[in-house]
């Protein structure tokens, strides 16, 4: 059947708009992805971090860049529309990435103030 492309969501909150909030929040997000899901990062097409409008102190891809193996993952950072009464200081991750097998399981993540985005999702994570 060959190979195809598969995407895993997720979003997180921070408290605070700081560098530190946002870089423990990414850093814990991209953690959970990376364990709940089989994921080669030589495979992943490509990672889009969207931040509320109230989020500016540091660009989420630049924390994920630090992070070991994503230094050739091709990341980019943009401002999730605005909706009135929306979550407030959150990030979401869109991340595509290049299967053989277009069964495999995919384990969104939500954490925080997210988790009331998809709580359908949240209940459906592994333990």
């Amino acid at each position: 059947m060959g190979w195809r492309v598969r995407a895993i969501r997720g979003a997180t909150t921070v408290q605070s708009n700081s560098v530190q909030e946002i870089a423990a929040a990414v850093t814990e997000l991209l953690d959970q992805v990376e364990r709940d899901n089989i994921l080669n990062l030589d495979e992943v097409v490509s990672v889009t971090f969207s931040v509320t409008k109230d989020l500016d102190a540091i660009f989420p891809a630049a924390i994920a860049r630090q992070r070991p193996g994503w230094n050739n993952v091709p990341l980019l950072d943009v401002q999730q529309m605005y909706v009135t009464g929306s979550l407030e200081r959150c990030i979401r991750i869109l991340l595509h990435f290049n299967t053989p097998d277009p069964n495999v399981k995919i384990h969104h993540a939500y954490q925080r103030g997210a988790t009331a985005l998809r709580p359908d999702l949240v209940m459906a994570q592994p333990q």
